[in-house]
């Protein structure tokens, strides 16, 4: 018998989410609707997002998800304390699971609580599959204190409690390969990677926005918008960005909580039909693959009245650029910008993009008009309903739960304090303003530093995160000092290992 379904039928315990209080109204309806669909499918797939914005999971089938459903299920705390390449970077065998969680000592499980609100059939699978995303809980109920769809969570449902609400747009940008049918190289191990999929280009790229490159790769993406369609993900736009078979997708604006579930659920959706079909697809922030161009992931974002939906970041008509709330979660944004860029560009890989010295790749802590090249970008101002601001630093592999929360804890902070942006930058790249961090480490440093985000995230995640970043790092550091080839302008063997079969 599964041992969650063995749990919840002995020794009379019922309903795990009852006895804490864990869902609303909203919730309750949602699961109910849930149990009389469950017919549709044959099994589900339970899954949460870990530190790192990987989607992990357990299929059970529907018998059992009934059970689930309402108890919870018990994971393995592994992606807790594995940094990227699956080292254990938290000495969980220590007092407290080595970062404060007694729970967590000695790899004790957790306990994934489906929300019912994700509940979707996936199309691409053959056999009838389900797929929810879970939120994390200590045995006692509470939230996990790594999980960072907790955090943002708590972030959305505080705005809520002010009567506003977190709106988001995602812009990724990502490439797609095609599988040579080479076999697997060496395989890896705990902290070593395994040798990376043999790929080759689909097109030779360099034609931005080409029609017919576009046209040339649709019979393959075809069935990922299907699939995406399906699900209900609000696809905007399809286009073909500049490097080969690099391609972008953007959404219609969602709430915070929603789009950062619907980026866990594009990433991973896009991989898994690609790859049933013999092609890769990364979102790796610059593949180590010759020609590649870099790719990012670019946060549309503002802050919306939750009863009426009207966009708080209009200013009035000859006014400023944004609303004064706007100007202010601007200030906040520029003020919390060397911390939160572990955040939003958190591997080795991503930060090559701020070191290109390419004009579009931001690297000043800068703001702008409609300027592609400053860090946050302000477009549809003076007046238009569209107003918002863009975040153009982070990288397409970013945890979703952790950029969106670094983003709405930062901009309300600066309202909160009334911080003013200052003037916009005429050249965002000047030397004039303080330079973001160009590397893991020195986004480490400012991270480690910010008592905001130690506040934000909790200080447990907050100690994990660095745990995990520095495992990462020190990881590259003893590759590089064993005789690893590195050239400032090439994508290194260790990064392409690392992150481009993961991301």
């Amino acid at each position: 018998m599964n041992s969650d379904s063995y749990l919840a039928q002995s020794a009379g315990q019922t309903d795990f989410v009852a006895r804490h209080g864990l869902w609303d109204d909203e919730r309750q309806a949602a699961a109910t609707a849930l149990e009389a669909r469950l017919d549709e499918v044959d099994f589900v797939r339970v899954v949460y997002g870990d530190p790192h914005g990987i989607a992990r999971s357990k299929t059970v089938s529907t018998e059992v998800f009934r059970t689930v459903l309402r108890n919870g299920m018990d994971f393995s705390p592994g992606p807790f304390v594995f940094d990227t390449g699956h080292a254990v970077a938290v000495d969980f065998f220590a007092e407290g699971g080595g970062i404060g969680i007694p729970e967590l000592m000695g790899a004790g499980d957790f306990i994934v609580v489906p929300d019912p609100r994700t509940f979707r059939v996936l199309p691409h699978t053959g056999r009838p599959t389900g797929w929810v995303i879970g939120d994390e809980h200590l045995r006692d109920g509470s939230p996990h204190p790594l999980s960072g769809r907790a955090v943002l969570k708590r972030q959305c449902e505080q705005l809520a409690a002010r009567g506003l609400s977190y709106v988001v747009g995602l812009e990724v940008e990502w490439y797609l390969t095609k599988r040579t049918g080479q076999p697997p190289g060496p395989i890896g191990g705990f902290g070593v990677q395994g040798t990376p999929p043999e790929v080759e280009p689909v097109n030779g790229g360099y034609q931005f926005n080409s029609d017919s490159l576009l046209d040339a790769v649709m019979p393959v993406i075809d069935p990922v918008i299907d699939a995406l369609l399906a699900l209900g993900l609000p696809i905007r736009t399809v286009e073909h960005e500049s490097g080969p078979g690099q391609l972008e997708f953007t959404f219609n604006p969602m709430d915070g909580l929603d789009a950062a579930d619907a980026m866990l659920l594009f990433r991973t959706v896009t991989k898994q039909v690609l790859a049933r079909s013999g092609y890769h697809a990364s979102f790796m922030a610059l593949p180590g693959l010759r020609g590649f161009d870099p790719s990012g992931w670019h946060l549309h974002q503002s802050i919306a009245d939750r009863e009426t939906g009207r966009n708080l970041f209009v200013a009035e008509p000859g006014a400023d650029v944004l609303s004064e709330l706007g100007m202010s979660y601007l200030g906040g944004l520029l003020e919390h910008a060397p911390a939160a860029s572990l955040l939003c560009v958190p591997t080795i890989n991503g930060y090559r993009r701020m070191r290109t010295g390419f004009s579009l790749s931001p690297d000043r802590i800068a703001w702008s008009t409609e300027n592609r090249g400053a860090f946050l970008r302000v477009l549809g101002a003076n007046g238009d309903p569209g107003s918002h601001v863009e975040n153009r630093i982070g990288e397409p592999s970013a945890n979703p739960y952790l950029y969106l929360a670094s983003q709405v804890s930062a901009g309300m902070d600066g309202v909160d304090n009334r911080l003013k942006p200052g003037p916009p930058a005429g050249d965002p790249h000047s030397t004039t303003a303080l330079p973001l961090p160009t590397t893991l480490e020195e986004a480490l440093k400012g991270f480690t530093a910010s008592d905001h985000y130690r506040v934000t995230l909790g200080g447990v995640l907050h100690d994990a995160l660095r745990l995990m970043k520095l495992s990462e790092q020190v990881r590259y550091d003893e590759w590089r000092a064993g005789g690893g080839a590195v050239r400032d302008d090439e994508v290194t063997e260790w990064e392409h290992s690392e992150y481009f079969a993961t991301y």
